[in-house]
């Protein structure tokens, strides 16, 4: 099975125990739902979800903004 937006959500959801509502539009790094120290951590979880290494000129800040983006940019075939 493929990895999705949702895998993400439930990685962001674990973390953050107190956010009840995450949807695949919000903005983690603007409402800093993601700080600077789990960013790495995503990284890292997203590398693992696809099975391969991000190369350093795919790590864009805006390529990680929303869970949708996350999923195009890096789960989607």
């Amino acid at each position: 099975m493929a990895a999705s937006w949702t895998d993400v959500r439930s990685w962001i959801l674990d973390r953050n125990p107190d956010l009840t509502d995450l949807d695949q539009e919000t903005d983690i790094i603007e409402t800093r739902i993601v700080n600077s120290l789990q960013f790495v951590e995503l990284i890292l979880y997203i590398e693992e979800l696809r099975g391969t290494m991000l190369q350093s000129d795919e790590v864009d800040l805006d390529a990680f903004r929303t869970l949708k983006d996350i999923e195009a940019n890096f789960l989607v075939g």
